[in-house]
């Protein structure tokens, strides 16, 4: 969201293929699974830091793959299981992917990545719930509840919050809207993919017991720089979601509360996403 700031959660891309399950289930309006290959970059304020006493943040990388069920209930409710596999540290080529960036962008070369959190397996599991509460008579805005829990070797958390859709159009519901996911369709579903288009606001509160990007692996102590961190973290995301034929955007802005115990870091830091998903079939 800034020319001047690429700082902490500094890049992030996220590869993602989802489709329905034919299993039927009284219970469940559809079953949808999502195979995902992810990676996530870490820096201290500056990736240009070499002095180790200026790191304000390690530098880290995490590479993985993860298997998703996603099941959406009759009564719009919907629980999201995953499982995350992959590697923190050297292995995740996250140098190698900055190094190349940089190049394409006439940056300055990022150095400091000789300090960054060691090579450690990842083996992370997490689960959602979000709960729909309410929605309006003429149906453009509507408030769900969020939880999600992650276990792992990599992060252990507990968020809970709530998700509040504005639309422009009238809200889809929970079990058939891009929001979570959920707008894809055959002959055995009970929904046509139709038009959206929306703001959202989602508040959270998450409770943080383990993030090895930030502390280094519990499975070993060799990470050069470590820091401890903010057990409580508050963020917020701001944005808006719509469709374009068999295509739908999002674009964000992120913001959260600091995450670790630096005084070198700000209370607060922003970042920006980019979404885009296209429909098959």
């Amino acid at each position: 969201i800034s020319t001047h700031q690429d700082r902490y959660y500094t890049n992030a891309i996220l590869l993602t293929y989802r489709y329905l399950s034919n299993d039927e289930n009284k219970n469940l309006e559809k079953k949808i699974y999502d195979i995902q290959l992810g990676h996530h970059m870490y820096t201290p304020f500056k990736a240009t830091v070499n002095s180790h006493g200026d790191h304000d943040r390690p530098f880290a990388g995490y590479l993985f793959g993860s298997f998703g069920i996603n099941r959406f209930y009759k009564n719009e409710s919907i629980i999201k299981t995953s499982l995350q596999i992959g590697v923190l540290g050297p292995s995740a080529f996250s140098k190698e992917l900055q190094d190349f960036i940089h190049d394409i962008y006439g940056y300055k070369k990022a150095i400091g990545w000789k300090y960054q959190i060691t090579d450690a397996f990842a083996l992370n599991l997490s689960g959602k719930y979000i709960k729909h509460l309410t929605r309006n008579n003429s149906n453009n805005l509507d408030i769900n509840w969020v939880n999600k829990v992650r276990i792992g070797t990599i992060y252990t958390d507990f968020s809970t919050g709530f998700l509040f859709r504005i639309g422009f159009k009238p809200l889809q519901k929970n079990i058939n809207s891009i929001a979570f996911n959920a707008n894809l369709n055959n002959n055995k579903t009970n929904f046509n993919n139709e038009i959206e288009s929306f703001l959202y606001i989602k508040p959270i509160l998450s409770y943080i017991a383990y993030d090895a990007t930030i502390q280094g692996s519990f499975l070993n102590n060799s990470s050069p720089i470590t820091f401890e961190l903010e057990p409580f973290k508050f963020s917020s995301e701001i944005g808006i979601r719509f469709t374009a034929n068999r295509f739908n955007f999002g674009y964000a802005i992120h913001y959260h509360t600091k995450k670790l115990k630096s005084l070198r870091v700000p209370n607060s830091n922003f970042y920006g996403s980019i979404q885009l998903n296209y429909q098959f079939n």
